[in-house]
């Protein structure tokens, strides 16, 4: 398996792993699925600030990780949320944990010390928002710290939403250095935290 920065090339095979989450589950909110040029525009334009890549094996993407802003305003620049898909029949074998922990590492480079993920959840867990994502986040270190109810609808029924976070330096240092923009990170040591992934 082989992680690597996504490029607008990969839209199509993206959007076929994210297509039927939005269209099958409600662990996406998103009603209609992007797009092969939306989600181009979306690979390329996150690039510029954040990580986004991909797994890959034999030239086929398994998975896809990528962060962005927790919030707009400077204040929260040494946080970001995340999000991960991948290929529903490789599930629980290995390739979220993977690009996860490469996401992280990649971000650590950019100063970002918090993460967190924005999660669809029911109680009790139904066919279309079973429970592996809280799973499969408190797994790597995600601690639920915030819940809506019924703030979103999709299939007639309505889902709750989890905050959950991770802080990735420990301890948070008092006077940070600044954010770095992932387009200005040293595309060597991008390199080297690929090719450790």
């Amino acid at each position: 398996m082989n992680v690597r920065l996504a490029t607008a090339q990969d839209a199509e095979a993206i959007r076929e792993i994210y297509a039927p989450y939005v269209l099958e589950t409600a662990v996406t909110f998103e009603l209609e699925p992007p797009s092969v040029e939306e989600m181009a525009q979306r690979i390329v334009s996150t690039a510029v600030s954040y990580p986004y890549i991909v797994a890959e094996e034999e030239g086929q993407i398994l998975g896809f990780t990528y962060a962005h802003a927790f919030r707009p305003r400077a204040a929260y620049s040494h946080s970001a949320e995340t999000s991960i898909y991948v290929r529903r029949d490789t599930r629980a074998k290995g390739v979220g944990g993977r690009l996860y922990r490469c996401l992280e590492k990649l971000l650590a480079l950019q100063n970002v010390y918090i993460l967190d993920a924005c999660i669809a959840t029911v109680n009790p867990p139904d066919e279309y928002v079973p429970d592996t994502s809280v799973r499969f986040h408190d797994h790597l270190g995600y601690r639920e710290v915030a819940r809506f109810a019924s703030c979103g609808r999709k299939f007639n029924r309505w889902y709750d939403m989890v905050w959950m976070e991770k802080p990735i330096a420990c301890p948070i240092p008092d006077d940070p250095a600044d954010f770095i923009p992932f387009a200005q990170v040293d595309a060597a040591l991008v390199e080297e935290v690929l090719a450790q992934a």
